[in-house]
This record gives C-alpha cells, sequence and structure tokens, in this order.
C-alpha cells in the first residue's frame, strides 16, 4: 500500500483524528440538509459548450485569501461571465478555509469551485475517503479554450496530473508552481559584505556573525511550524538523495530515524542552541515573522516562492528578496548544492455536491486557457506558457 491507501483507510476507520475527517464523516451518511433535494444546474453539450454548462447558473467560487491576493481569480471570474454573460458569480476569499466550508459540506451546500489552500485547509485525505470530491477527468479531456485542436489535457505540462490524481481520478488541480527555499535579502547582503554560505558550516559561521551585528539570523512562523520543515526535510534529501523523500512519502517504518533525516535535525538544532533565532519567533504566525524579516530584523526565513507578493504591502523600496537553496552538508551529499524544491501547488477542486459541477469544470478551463492573467509574482500557472513539476521531483537542480 503507498501512503495515500493508508491515509484514505485510516481516514476511513475513523483512525485519522483530524477536525476534517471527523466532520465530514457526515457526508457519507448523509444528514440533515443534504443538498441533493435541490436544484443542480446542467445545460446542452455542444461544440460550443463541451461541458454542459447552464447558461444563466449561479457560480460559487471561494479562495484562499493568501500571497497569491484575489485579483488573478477575480479576472478568471470576468472571463467566465464575458461567456456566460446570464451567470452571476459570487466571490469569496478568506484565510479560515476549514472553518468556513467544512459546515458547507457535511450538510450538502458546498461551493462550485474551492481553493483549498493554506494552513487550515480541509484535509484531502477525508475529502477524498469521503467521495467528497467531483471527477475532473472530463476537463482533461474537454478541448482547450484557446488552443486548437488540443485537449485541456494537452496543455498541461507533466506532473500537473499526477500531482492531483487519487487512485487513478484526477480530483485536485494543483494550479500552481512554487520554489521553496531560504529567503534573504541581497541589498542587506550587500551592505554588509555577507556572502550566502552554500555549505553548513559556513552558514552557521555566517549565522555568528550576523548575531555579532545586532541582528538575528533567523525568524519563522512560530504558530505554523511546518515552515521549517521544509529546510530540514530538504536538507535530508539533498544528503541521502530522493530516496529518502519517497519513504517518507510512503510512510515506511523509521522514515523519519533515517540516518539523513538525523542529521540533518542535527544541523539545525545548531540555530536552536546558538540561540540564532529572533526572540518572540514562536509566537508569530507567518505574517508577523515575515514582516519582522523585512523590516531587518532577521536575516533569514524559510518561506515558498509567494512571499514577495505576500509581503509587497511593507516591503522597504531595494529590499531585493532573494531566495536559495538549502547549504550542503558536505561533500557526501547526493544532491547538489543548487537543488531546490519545487512541487506543483495551490490544489483547486470542484465538490461533488456543487451545485454547478459543468461550471466549475468550465471555470477550470478559463483558467488554464492561454488568455487567462498570469496570477501574481512568484508563481506560475501549470499551463503550457510556464513551468510545472512532476510530483516525483521534489528536489530539482537548477
Amino acid at each position: 500500500m503507498n501512503r495515500r491507501d493508508i491515509l484514505r483507510r485510516s481516514a476511513a476507520a475513523g483512525l485519522l483524528a483530524t477536525p476534517a475527517a471527523g466532520l465530514l464523516s457526515g457526508c457519507a451518511t448523509g444528514g440533515g440538509g443534504d443538498k441533493n433535494d435541490a436544484e443542480t444546474y446542467q445545460g446542452t453539450k455542444s461544440a460550443q459548450n463541451p461541458l454542459g454548462v447552464k447558461e444563466d447558473a449561479p457560480l460559487e467560487v471561494v479562495i484562499f485569501g493568501g500571497g497569491f491576493g484575489e485579483e488573478y481569480a477575480k479576472a478568471h471570474e470576468a472571463m467566465y461571465t464575458e461567456k456566460y454573460p446570464k451567470a452571476k458569480v459570487k466571490h469569496t476569499a478568506t484565510q479560515e478555509i476549514s472553518k468556513t466550508l467544512q459546515p458547507r459540506f457535511v450538510d450538502g451546500t458546498p461551493p462550485d469551485v474551492v481553493n483549498n489552500s493554506g494552513a487550515s485547509q480541509i484535509d484531502f485525505n477525508g475529502l477524498v475517503s469521503q467521495n467528497a470530491l467531483a471527477d475532473l477527468g472530463e476537463l482533461l479531456a474537454s478541448p482547450s479554450l484557446d488552443v486548437p485542436g488540443k485537449t485541456v489535457r494537452d496543455t498541461l505540462l507533466p506532473g500537473a496530473v499526477e500531482v492531483g490524481s487519487y487512485d487513478g481520478k484526477f480530483l485536485v488541480l494543483n494550479y500552481t508552481y512554487t520554489a521553496y527555499g531560504i529567503w534573504h535579502s541581497s541589498k542587506l547582503f550587500t551592505d554588509r559584505s555577507w556572502e550566502y554560505a552554500k555549505t553548513w558550516d559556513d552558514h552557521i559561521a555566517l549565522c555568528r556573525q550576523i548575531k555579532a551585528a545586532g541582528i538575528a539570523p533567523w525568524t519563522y512562523a512560530g504558530l505554523h511550524p511546518r515552515y521549517m520543515s521544509w529546510p530540514l526535510i530538504s536538507t535530508a534529501i539533498k544528503l541521502g538523495g530522493p530516496s529518502v523523500a519517497t519513504a517518507i512519502d510512503n510512510l515506511e517504518p523509521n522514515a523519519w530515524k533515517s540516518d539523513s533525516m538525523r542529521t540533518a535535525a542535527d544541523a539545525w538544532h545548531q540555530i536552536v542552541k546558538d540561540k540564532f533565532i529572533l526572540d518572540g519567533s514562536p509566537g508569530l504566525d507567518h505574517k508577523q515573522s515575515q514582516t519582522a524579516w523585512c523590516q531587518g530584523k532577521a536575516a533569514f526565513i524559510s518561506c515558498g516562492s509567494w512571499l514577495e507578493s505576500e509581503q509587497k504591502d511593507v516591503t522597504p523600496a531595494g529590499f531585493n528578496m532573494t531566495i536559495a537553496p538549502t547549504p550542503s552538508l558536505g561533500s557526501g551529499d547526493k544532491l547538489p548544492f543548487e537543488a531546490i524544491r519545487g512541487t506543483a501547488g495551490e490544489p483547486f477542486m470542484v465538490p461533488a455536491k456543487a451545485r454547478n459541477v459543468a461550471g466549475g469544470l468550465e471555470y477550470f478551463r478559463t483558467m488554464l486557457s492561454k488568455k487567462a492573467p498570469r496570477t501574481s509574482p512568484g508563481r506560475s500557472p501549470a499551463s503550457p506558457w510556464s513551468p510545472a513539476p512532476p510530483r516525483a521531483s521534489s528536489c530539482r537542480t537548477g
């Protein structure tokens, strides 16, 4: 069994102790307020309307109001209403996806499009185990909105489908490519004559130099500590090779206790022992820690490529955000210093009990068109016009 099988079966058995899995059990058992009695919208399929969208059916879109903003979604919604002017589109942006939408999944009244992202996303394993997501296979087989002779699948880059597939069904559209790494201000480093370290020993030496200058070497989102798991795991993968990632992803016995993971954890513990972390960081959320970093209170922060967009309102002019790979532990690393984690992310889904499933699929077809506006600085859609990675390549060189 692979990792997804284990998690899905655990969720189905009630063993996955997450709020999402627990609340979503109502979807499988029916319960009051199920939307099966409500009207669902389906139009007539044609060459111009391959997914059978009902032209006057309303469409509800809920997106994660995070670092990528919401203007890109509003632009896609405008494209949708341009094609279907009789359709009323309701737009909502929230950072509390789980809190906002779990009750609606339970009572059978979910929106038509959900950007299930952020720290408060609904657990995907619970959603999949409860058959709460619509199959997006019809979307893949439909013609591209503006690439003649091509299906939507033909326009997607390698990995865009695989990363969102469960048991052979394409259920989640991961819309963007995200690079993860360690961020610093190149202006600060130039002004201080500091050079980004490529080895761990040099990184620790640089941290001592930064601390002596009265600046904390590191800060992080203490309320969302997974941000610091990213460089730790990347360090382990670069040391031991991609098999380290495969073992973790498949929940192999003792995967988290491998020599590579232990060595990486010991290395990163050094920044704790030497007090290289900004005081108060454990109590900060992602925006607070990132703002402190932008204010020059810390030199390094771990984040993904949405950081520039998320901090644009508070970033000083000339700050020059720069992303860099995690330092190499030594010459024995199986991957080079330049290896950096990249993955398809920003998951979008159409709930199986949405009233306008066809409209949701058409909205995705709009998002993946050549005409669709680019999302925001720091991320690129999984379309033919920008790079999208395969899931297996969690660390890529270059």
